[in-house]
């Protein structure tokens, strides 16, 4: 009897601790689906109240503890909720940023970047945004990365919304400066202009930027926006080719879009070409023509990249729009027919080394480094553009004319044979 009433005290002392057990386990699923219940009814109410992402951002801060915010694809800041923000936001560079994005990408969770946990917003497969917890510590719980993946799936659902909204309003922008560029009636723009939300009655400027290896695709438009982007209205802005065209209210700032481009993309090679200010709608179809032309002098001139104002270009504003471009063949047929003719029958350069020869004030020195031959080589050149040309080099006249003649033939005619 003694033995019986051991064993069944031992069966009931091992019963209570699977009892006490199995109610443990039952405390913390309860736990785990109230807290699950309360992430899921916190981001509900977000949505039921119209989303947003500074919504979003709050209500992870306040269902983790921990500062929450949003980045764009490219790493500008959208929303933060929570302590220590930082102020100035630092941006990464384009390369860091598409590394970590590629990081990221690769797993199926939450990521941990220094000291953050971050996922990728990604509905359709598309790349729409960052949503990140500030985590230094790595306090993170199970509880943190379910509420970090619910959110990022509201998140996904808003931005998807709003990129949707976004492709609609970018497209009407777009197809409304394609006709002013083109040429427009005054009330069906004002009207289009006002239903966007732009005012097209004040002054603008025609801007066309054009960075060589980089495609007018999203990608280089954004850039070109976000660069060109002031305190001012958003521009309107459309691609043209592999070049972009903005109509902004603001007076592009010198070299101040250049720089910031060359920044952005790692490259300083592009070229910006500015219009006049024009006042709407009637004068754009002139405008772009202007802006082209300087972008056009700038990118076949000696400094080849950065920004060039029509205003500036002193003799290429006479030559500029309108010109008969016959009367212009015809004086350089008058004054290079001959070196035209010779280069392309031997496939030599010797209008470009007479058009470097004038670019460079006559010094031989810089002429020959720019053309990348030896001074005694630009000198045989110059004797050859003598005697197949009979001109005077020497002469004022006739170097004022051949020089004018050689940035015609450049510029203005593309070096069209």
């Amino acid at each position: 009897m003694r033995a019986s009433r051991h064993d069944n005290a031992g069966e009931l002392s091992r019963l209570r601790a699977e009892r006490d057990t199995a109610l443990g386990q039952l405390e913390t699923m309860r736990s785990e689906l109230h807290l699950q219940k309360t992430v899921h009814e916190t981001l509900a109410r977000v949505a039921a109240r119209g989303g947003g992402e500074d919504a979003i951002t709050q209500a992870l801060y306040e269902l983790t503890g921990l500062s929450a915010l949003i980045e764009d694809r490219f790493g500008y800041l959208r929303s933060w909720a929570g302590a220590d923000r930082p102020d100035p936001y630092p941006v990464r560079s384009s390369t860091h940023q598409e590394e970590m994005l590629r990081h990221a990408a690769r797993e199926a969770g939450p990521v941990r970047v220094k000291g953050r946990l971050i996922v990728l917003a990604r509905p359709r497969g598309d790349l729409l945004g960052v949503l990140a917890l500030e985590d230094p510590e790595a306090t993170a719980d199970e509880h943190t990365m379910f509420a970090l993946d619910h959110a990022q799936r509201a998140l996904a659902q808003e931005l998807l919304h709003m990129r949707e909204l976004t492709e609609v309003e970018l497209r009407l922008r777009r197809q409304l400066i394609d006709d002013l560029l083109e040429g427009t009636d005054e009330t069906s723009a004002y009207a289009r202009a006002e239903a966007l939300g732009h005012d097209l009655q004040r002054t603008h400027y025609v801007v066309v930027v054009h960075w060589p290896g980089n495609a007018a695709d999203d990608s280089f438009t954004w850039y070109v926006e976000h660069a060109a982007a002031t305190t001012a209205a958003r521009p309107l802005i459309t691609r043209r080719g592999d070049r972009v065209v903005l109509l902004t209210e603001a007076r592009p700032d010198d070299d101040a879009v250049h720089t910031a481009l060359a920044r952005e993309l790692g490259a300083p090679d592009g070229a910006i070409g500015v219009a006049p200010a024009a006042t709407p709608p009637a004068p754009f179809p002139v405008a772009i023509r202007k802006a082209l032309r300087a972008l056009d002098v700038r990118q076949n001139s000696r400094q080849r990249s950065g920004t060039t104002f029509f205003d500036d270009l002193g003799l290429y504003r006479i030559l500029g729009p309108g010109d008969d471009v016959r009367e212009l063949e015809g004086f350089v047929r008058e004054w290079l027919g001959r070196l035209v003719g010779y280069d392309a029958e031997r496939d030599t350069e010797l209008v470009e080394t007479l058009s470097r020869y004038f670019d460079y004030g006559g010094n031989y020195d810089d002429a020959a480094a720019a053309l990348t031959v030896h001074r005694s080589t630009l000198r045989y050149r110059l004797q050859r553009i003598r005697e197949i040309t009979g001109r005077d080099l020497a002469d004022v006249d006739t170097r004022l004319n051949l020089q004018v003649a050689t940035r015609v033939w450049k510029i203005i005619l593309g070096g069209r044979r």
